[in-house]
This record gives structure tokens, sequence and C-alpha cells, in this order.
């Protein structure tokens, strides 16, 4: 474990990438990546399941995936909201501006409950696990909204 400040040079910036956060994200306590390999070693995961994409941006989030014109304003206001696109990928823009610090220099990150797979969220196991930890870390159980967007129509999934 170790101490981390977020305000510090892009060299830091870089060993970034490889780090596990546990953070209070916009919905729950989770941990916060973007080495998605780390993540199911940590979680136990099988590894052809995606994981959440949370980007910082619309812009971020336009260079990885269209988003269909019809859902364009939707997709812009939404929060606790998770989507996922007709690419089968699914992204959450971030609106919780504490959980927005972290992914403003991140830019975008694979973002998942802190517990093990199909398991109750575990305190020891998350400390244990993440690289670094960002606190106040505060229980909270809502889950983000799932939708499944198509070029024309939206299905609601959790």
């Amino acid at each position: 474990m170790e101490n981390f400040n977020l305000k510090h040079s892009k060299t830091t910036l870089v060993k970034m990438h490889n780090l596990v956060f546990l953070t209070q994200t916009d919905t729950t306590i989770g941990f916060v990546s973007q080495n998605a390999e780390k993540l199911t070693t940590i979680k136990q995961r099988p590894p052809h399941k995606h994981y959440i994409k949370a980007v910082n941006s619309l812009k971020t989030l336009q260079t990885f995936t269209r988003i269909p014109k019809v859902h364009k304003n939707r997709v812009r206001r939404s929060q606790k909201s998770t989507f996922i696109f007709p690419n089968t990928y699914s992204y959450r823009r971030i609106h919780n501006q504490n959980h927005l610090y972290l992914l403003d220099r991140l830019k975008w990150a694979y973002t998942t409950s802190a517990n093990l797979s199909n398991h109750h969220y575990d305190a020891q196991f998350a400390k244990e696990n993440a690289n670094v930890i960002i606190e106040p870390l505060v229980q909270n159980n809502q889950a983000s909204s799932i939708y499944k967007l198509g070029k024309r129509h939206i299905k609601r999934i959790r």
C-alpha cells in the first residue's frame, strides 16, 4: 500500500495506469483501474466478462464509441446510469465530484464493486487487494441503472 496524492507530475500518472484504487464511486465502494486483468484476478471473475468503463466526459466517451443520435440527450443528462452500447461494451459517465477527481486524471477506468464475484462486500478483502485506498469509504448499496441502447430503441436491464 502506498500513500498517494492525486496532484502530481506526468511521470506519476504513467504509474497510475497499473494501480487498483479502492474508492467511493458514484454508486458504491468499488475498485477502479485501467488494468482489466488485475481486476479479473482480484475478483476471481471469468475473463470473458466485460467491465463497465467509467469516463470523465462525453468527449472521452466518444473516443470509444458512437452514441446513437436518438440517445445523445439521454446519455448526456443521465445520473448514475450505465449504458450498454450497440458495440456490446458498457459505459457510465461520472458526475460525482469526488469520483470525478480521480477520473479527470485517468480520463477513463474500468469500475467494479469491491468484492469477490458473486459475494457481498467485505472491507478486509477490499483493502487487502487495493494498491491505493482513497477515503472516505461510505457503504451504499445503490447500484446504477443499466440500459441497453439499440440504434433506435432502449431496454432497461436493471
